[in-house]
């Protein structure tokens, strides 16, 4: 029966076509902002776009401009800076910055970062930082570079400090944008901004590489521009490197561009649309005024040598002088003057040494930053025995193919996660990429396990693997079970879920999801494509339905499957017994596991329905758009507005209104989503966080260990976390917080989960009204699964002092209905012997305004 098409059973909610997908895909597990408290990639979670794929964008072309590239970047800022406090470096910061500089003196590198001793003009932070994590790097771990990229960092080393502190500071902005020259405002530090331009655009030569380069498993080549061979330079001129009216036009100001739009006679509502037409324009329009310009003519102007296609399909031609593009670009630069942005060689280069110096995943530009106000002392850190580790990568093909892994695995999220419903072409290219790396999966899976048999110590490996290329590609080969089963090739998905089941080394979180999809596939499927062996088709569904009870089992007897998964593999058993018509002596009980059902309360209130304001062009919105927004504000999920009673009846969330409901009654409580329990845990636990262990701690800069998100936190001080846990049953809470605050509250410490805005007051009543043994059972919860306990847990929290109760609610408007994750939640708090409760917002009465 191999090759014949099974119809999908009516459980596995799937009654389409291949072309027509589910509506809405659910967000997965493994999503990065499913555990919005991770400081350190744990390589579950989805790396984001990564600084390798350049994009060539407008410049900042003032300070107010780049205050608004940082608010955009905040917006997209990676886990490791989400867990840190916001950046400011707006004009303000910069001249607090300034304030702090002393006399030089003799000082080095080391005694200017230690003591914040600078003098303007001959030193810098920003320089020294940059030089301590391109040192340290080289110090332990130079093997990781060739000769013609240790010849740039001798280069680098021979630049002026002028030249090195406009890299640097351009470097910390849009890296890979055009910046106008004459909008740099760094005078202050650079007294000849010319000359540091000069020295940055200048060729350099360099040596032939003996290296050999590696090519990854299903990635793309990397662009040539970011090969170094021949020579080099620290950033592109203008006159050199534009050479399309498109690259051109995106350096204009809205308000220039209207004025070459006018000049043009083209018309257009917005920015992109003047681009377009006025690209348009270029084309269909000879010009044969133009036709004779040459380079001398101007000495901003740049000629178009390559044909580039645009979104719209229309060409920029081949240069041949029939278009007005020579004209275009000579008036764009005419009106932006000379342009500098940084090369993407060297670029591409110093990103590498920073993402060895983090031993990050999601390196980007901004965080160098980290560094900068590590050392100005505008953000502390734990203090901890730094070890870095100098066999993270034994080599550099090691390096290169983990650092080409990440820019596959880009393409793949880029196609599954960040453009919507995925169509078929999308999948092919991803099953594609899946074929391509599936090999060297399972070679550099048995190399890796050879590594945990005879070299790590016990659990010393954990986090190692994590920057292994096998840690990605099994990630994408995760991802290919999913392509398979949309292509319905369930057989080979079955085969792979089974294989990624039998390694123990990667990704353990999402063991529970395998052993879930491999029941699945054997209920439902594997019965029509396998071997009957003599088997009527009732004895073969019968024989793998009784394998998928097996998987099941497997799953709640392995310790690395997530609780969460439990209760659905426990719901699977159940109904395979009664349909294989199992004895009832022999069926397997779960009453004693059955998850608590939290009390209900109901809460009635006055909710708000609120009508769209007319769009921004002015449309006028029609009786359809009104039917949609009434229907939008009650859907599954959607945000409603409600009126708070205690607030003067002003507008507020569901969740603020159900909170002044509890305060009306006498509790006290936050709204806070987890914020408390995560808060308590670092508070309570910062000691046992910090607690010296090999290699957990590469750089001073850390907020948490390395290991933290990962399987081996727990067993690597098994004997620290019983002792803490021991002293919190025993009543100590409230003084292990107490002590805490005091020397660490001042400094404000970064440490992964505490948020400091919550009152001393506040924490010390919450931890007095905890039983000890209620708030011991929680904090060992979370030292076993950090990472995966970062979601679910219930909005609110209350507690009573004068009771000395603790309660949690979570709260649900109409039609919401409780996940999987906060089913577990209610369990482990309400086994604890914690009050939670489902508070339902009921609507009594409805404004619309």
């Amino acid at each position: 029966m191999l090759g014949q098409r099974i119809a999908h059973p009516p459980s596995t909610n799937s009654d389409g076509e291949f072309e027509l997908p589910h509506a809405k895909r659910l967000r997965r597990l493994d999503s990065a902002k499913h555990s919005p408290s991770r400081s350190i990639s744990d390589g579950e979670g989805d790396y984001g776009s990564p600084t390798l794929a350049l994009q060539r964008s407008e410049a900042a072309d003032s300070e107010a401009e780049s205050d608004e590239e940082e608010r955009i970047l905040h917006a997209s800022q990676t886990e490791l800076e989400s867990a840190l406090p916001p950046v400011k470096t707006d004009k303000e910061a910069i001249a607090d910055y300034e304030a702090t500089r002393a006399a030089e003196g003799s000082l080095d590198l080391q005694g200017r970062l230690g003591q914040r001793k600078w003098v303007q003009g001959k030193s810098s932070i920003y320089v020294d930082a940059f030089d301590l994590a391109l040192e340290t790097v080289l110090d332990e771990e130079s093997h990781l570079f060739d000769e013609a990229e240790m010849a740039v960092f001798q280069q680098w080393r021979d630049l002026s400090y002028e030249g090195q502190y406009l890299y640097v500071r351009l470097f910390l902005r849009k890296t890979a944008a055009w910046h106008r020259i004459g909008r740099l405002k760094y005078y202050g530090d650079i007294a000849d901004l010319n000359a540091a331009v000069d020295e940055l655009i200048r060729s350099n030569p360099l040596p032939e590489a003996t290296a050999t380069e590696i090519i990854a498993p299903g990635a793309s080549e990397p662009p040539k521009d970011i090969i170094l061979e021949g020579s080099f330079t620290f950033a592109d001129s203008s006159d050199d490197h534009i050479d399309s009216l498109e690259e051109a036009s995106s350096l204009l100001m809205l308000e220039e561009l209207k004025s070459l739009a006018k000049e043009a006679k083209v018309q257009g509502k917005n920015k992109g649309e003047l681009l377009k037409a006025l690209r348009r324009t270029s084309q269909k329009q000879g010009a044969l005024g133009w036709s004779g310009l040459k380079r001398s003519d101007t000495e901003e102007s740049v000629k178009s040598e390559h044909s580039v296609e645009y979104d719209d399909g229309i060409g920029l031609g081949n240069g041949s002088g029939t278009n007005r593009d020579f004209h275009f670009i000579r008036k764009i630069l005419s009106t932006t003057g000379p342009c500098i942005r940084l090369s993407s060689a060297a670029f591409k280069l110093f990103e590498r040494v920073h993402l060895v110096f983090y031993r990050s995943t999601e390196w980007t530009e901004k965080s160098l930053t980290t560094i900068i106000l590590a050392r100005i002392s505008r953000r502390n850190f734990p203090d901890y025995v730094v070890s870095r580790s100098t066999n993270i990568f034994p080599s550099r093909s090691t390096l290169l193919e983990f650092e080409a892994s990440i820019r596959t695995q880009f393409a793949i999220d880029n196609v599954l996660e960040f453009n919507g419903t995925v169509n078929k072409e999308g999948l092919h290219k991803i099953k594609a990429i899946f074929e391509e790396v599936y090999p060297r999966w399972l070679t550099i899976l048995s190399s890796e396990q050879q590594k945990e048999d005879r070299v790590y110590e016990s659990g010393e490996g954990a986090y190692l693997r994590r920057f292994s290329p096998a840690w990605i590609y099994t990630r994408i080969v995760h991802k290919g079970t999913y392509v398979l089963g949309r292509f319905k090739e369930h057989k080979r998905e079955h085969r792979l879920l089974t294989q990624l089941l039998d390694q123990h080394l990667f990704h353990a979180a999402r063991r529970g999801a395998w052993y879930q999809r491999k029941a699945l596939l054997e209920e439902h499927y594997m019965w029509a494509l396998s071997p009957q062996e003599d088997r009527t088709d009732e004895q073969q569904q019968k024989h793998w339905k009784r394998t998928a009870l097996r998987t099941c089992e497997d799953g709640l007897q392995d310790r690395e499957c997530h609780l969460i998964y439990h209760h659905d593999l426990q719901k699977r058993i159940t109904k395979l017994e009664r349909q294989l018509k199992i004895a009832k002596r022999l069926q397997h009980d779960f009453g004693h596991v059955r998850l608590a059902k939290p009390i209900e309360r109901f809460v009635e209130g006055t909710r708000v329905e609120r009508e769209r304001t007319p769009s921004r062009n002015g449309r006028r919105r029609s009786s359809t758009d009104v039917a949609t927004t009434t229907t939008n504000s009650t859907r599954r999920g959607g945000k409603t507005i409600w009126l708070d009673p205690l607030e003067s009846n002003g507008e507020c969330s569901v969740e603020a209104m159900c909170l002044s409901h509890y305060r009306s009654l006498g509790w006290k409580g936050y709204h806070s989503e987890g914020g408390i329990i995560r808060t308590l845990f670092g508070y309570l636990f910062y000691d046992v966080l910090f607690t010296y262990v090999p290699n957990v701690f590469q750089t001073p800069f850390q907020t948490c260990p390395l290991d933290l998100h990962t399987d081996a936190f727990y067993p690597s001080r098994f004997s620290e976390i019983n002792q803490r846990l021991n002293e919190i049953s025993n009543g100590q809470g409230v003084e292990i917080l107490q002590r805490i605050h005091a020397e660490q509250k001042a400094g404000q410490t970064c440490v992964v989960g505490i948020d400091w805005g919550f009152e001393i007051e506040d924490l010390v009543e919450i931890v007095g009204c905890f039983k000890g043994e209620a708030l011991s059972t929680i904090c060992k919860v979370m030292a076993q699964e950090y990472q995966q306990r970062g979601g679910g847990i219930p909005d609110l929290f209350l507690w009573d002092r004068g009771k000395g109760e603790v309660m949690f609610a979570e709260v649900k408007s109409e039609n919401d209905r409780l996940s999987d994750t906060q089913r577990v939640w209610i369990d482990v708090l309400s086994g604890a012997g914690v009050r939670v409760e489902l508070c339902n917002a009921v609507a009594k009465e409805v404004l619309r305004r």
